[in-house]
């Protein structure tokens, strides 16, 4: 057997460990076996999974962008962010409810969120085309899961495990790109009522729009999709019974209920 396939072999193991691991058991990081800055493999490990779950009915809807902040960056030993793929069934309604079995260990982070009216497709995207390429803004909240246990992850986890995604919630207030202040624009984010994360815009890849341009020149995007761009402040852990509100200028709210309040 040649060396392409027994690569493909590892892939296709390693994907289905990661799809295993969405019944509850979360798994051991991928460490030992991919080197924590193998990108390439890494990306085929999420690019299996994808396949499958296209294979198995599900939509893409869009794409998610992570490691935006540069201090997560440092953490994980990388000088770039990350991407995963949304499905359909991934999204929340806004006020709605995510059950705790459907997740396993999930973090929230406030985002912006794009839908866009033009495809994004090319090597030179730049953040005026993302602007013009945009219908309209949402505030969102990325829940984020991660398959690896206690998150114990290294970029390679990150990116194989389909950018840590898990659900997504979009607000109501539509708004136009065109004269929002996406850069200075605050965030916070409260759980239970009380301030959980802050941050702002500048955070996000130092634009949410550079953000979206660089997942542009990655991947392309296609009209009509949605791009979750990269949290505006830290991540926080979620536990059943909370209420999660995120609060965003220019761009209003969104919120969700991690199960049943207490």
């Amino acid at each position: 057997m040649n060396d392409a396939s027994n690569q493909g072999e590892r892939i296709a193991a390693y994907a289905k460990r990661l799809r295993d691991a969405y019944e509850g058991a979360p798994i051991s990081s991928l460490r030992d076996d991919v080197s924590a800055g193998d990108a390439e493999t890494a990306y085929a490990i999420q690019s299996a999974n994808t396949e499958h779950w296209k294979a198995a009915g599900r939509k893409i809807s869009g794409h998610k962008i992570g490691l935006t902040a540069k201090a997560v960056q440092a953490q994980l030993g990388v000088d770039q962010p990350d991407y995963g793929v949304l499905f359909k069934d991934m999204e929340l309604a806004d006020g709605g409810v995510l059950e705790p079995s459907a997740v396993i260990q999930p973090k929230a982070e406030a985002e912006v969120a794009l839908i866009l009216g033009q495809d994004l497709i090319g090597p030179n995207i730049a953040l005026e085309d993302v602007l013009a390429a945009t219908d309209h803004a949402v505030a969102a909240i990325e829940v984020v899961d991660s398959r690896i246990r206690d998150w114990n992850i290294t970029f390679a986890d990150t990116v194989a495990d389909n950018g840590s995604s898990a659900f997504y919630v979009l607000g109501a207030d539509r708004q136009p790109v065109q004269g929002l202040d996406l850069y200075t624009c605050g965030m916070a984010l409260e759980i239970n009522d009380k301030i959980a994360s802050v941050g702002a815009g500048a955070a996000c890849l130092g634009h949410p729009l550079n953000a979206a341009a660089w997942l542009a020149r990655t991947v392309g995007l296609k009209a009509g999709q949605t791009v979750l761009t990269g949290a505006l402040g830290p991540m926080v852990a979620i536990k059943p019974g909370d209420k999660v509100v995120a609060r965003i200028g220019g761009l209003g709210t969104v919120s969700f209920n991690y199960g049943g309040r207490s």
